[in-house]
């Protein structure tokens, strides 16, 4: 695994998960938006993302450990930081990079059925 992967998967999901819902919030979209969006991507209930995002679970751990991951994720396509999701070879780094282009998604005023295909 290399640095850059590495540290992010290291991140606690906590800290992450508040930069997610700060940049939808900014643009008008809510909490409850960005937690759709998990919830499709991850399979986890509202239950265990409320736990989670108030835990030591680390960025990495939290697809890890996904109950059941959404095959449809794998339709989100697009660039986020100039790369193609479809495109990363890793698969921890293109489960991050999906979640991070929904959300743009979301922010830029998308409507989560237009997201979620």
């Amino acid at each position: 695994m290399d640095k850059q992967v590495e540290k992010v998967g290291e991140m606690l999901f906590s800290k992450v998960y508040d930069l997610l819902v700060k940049k939808a919030e900014r643009k008008g979209r809510t909490k409850s938006e960005v937690d759709q969006l998990i919830l499709w991507q991850t399979g986890y209930t509202t239950t265990d993302l409320e736990e989670i995002s108030k835990s030591s679970i680390s960025y990495y751990e939290l697809f890890e450990e996904a109950p059941k991951l959404n095959p449809n994720r794998m339709l989100i396509k697009g660039r986020v930081c100039g790369v193609r999701v479809e495109e990363i070879e890793n698969s921890f780094m293109r489960e991050v990079r999906i979640l991070d282009k929904m959300v743009d998604e979301l922010a830029k005023g998308k409507s989560i059925e237009k997201i979620l295909k």
